[in-house]
């Protein structure tokens, strides 16, 4: 009886702690903020709807081959990674993929505003410019040319992507993976001058910062880290899923294993507690 009361003791305390303490400390290290919603409230919504055909054309008129290119339409880049990380300070992304990638709400913000749309306000305004200019229309009616382009960048992307596919497309301009030798597009001395620092390897950031924590920083970097030149990335919930996945997968490669060997050893233990509870009775009741 008496080591079931100390038992007990013993579970009280774990229980305060781990409802109690351990969720107060982790508010006072940890300032609230909102989940990821992929909603982009701050933005504003596409009021038109877009014209795949005449997108195409606006997309070439507004001269957005003259940084980006197109792959899947047999564009190449305008400049190899070298020289447009000197350039620019980061290779702008191939948009073969980019309506796959991109909240359509985020793509159409992006093209009007960059800055804006990216959260970046803070870093870059009229004396020191973003390196995207914004777009002030092709000779139409602004908003609609937009919606065009949005949709033709829809009409072009896959279907379907691999996460590392999803992860190198939007984030392997800026961050390496190597754990699975896949390195950046961007030079690391022009990604450090743009920046500020040279963004992270996340190889094993899944062990640093968790699930959780990461599609929180991707749908939104200012709530997290307040100030941060990391942009905001602007992924829908699936693809942000798939860029999660693949970051688990390289960095966390025994999580299954290790799940499966934390429910044997709890398994062992209880039954290693239940023999060593008669031999301990059995061993007293000798002595009595």
């Amino acid at each position: 009886m008496k080591e079931i009361k100390i038992l007990a003791i013993l579970v009280f305390f774990s229980v305060v702690v781990y409802w109690g303490v351990e969720p107060y400390a982790h508010s006072q290290m940890h300032a609230h903020h909102e989940p990821a919603n992929f909603k982009y409230d701050d933005l504003k919504p596409l009021v038109k709807k877009g014209d795949a055909k005449k997108g195409a054309e606006t997309f070439l008129a507004a001269g957005c081959t003259g940084c980006h290119g197109l792959k899947s339409q047999n564009m190449p880049a305008p400049m190899s990674n070298a020289d447009a990380s000197a350039a620019y300070g980061v290779v702008p992304p191939d948009l073969s993929s980019a309506g796959y990638l991109y909240d359509e709400k985020f793509l159409a913000n992006l093209i009007k505003n960059p800055t804006h749309a990216l959260k970046l306000e803070h870093k870059y305004n009229d004396t020191k410019p973003y390196p995207m200019p914004a777009f002030y229309g092709a000779g139409g009616d602004m908003e609609q040319e937009v919606a065009d382009i949005v949709a033709y960048l829809k009409s072009i992307a896959p279907k379907e992507m691999s996460p590392k596919e999803a992860f190198e497309s939007a984030c392997g301009r800026c961050h390496d993976m190597k754990y699975d030798n896949f390195f950046r597009t961007s030079d690391g001395a022009s990604l450090e001058k743009y920046l500020g620092k040279n963004p992270p390897d996340l190889s094993i950031m899944i062990r640093f910062k968790g699930e959780e924590y990461l599609r929180d920083f991707i749908d939104d970097p200012q709530k997290l880290l307040h100030g941060t030149s990391m942009p905001r990335v602007g992924l829908t919930e699936k693809s942000t899923e798939e860029v999660v996945a693949y970051i688990e997968k390289v960095g966390d490669r025994k999580k299954d294993e290790r799940k499966s060997t934390t429910i044997n050893v709890m398994i062992f233990l209880a039954i290693l507690s239940v023999f060593a509870y008669l031999w301990k009775n059995k061993l007293w009741s000798e002595v009595h």
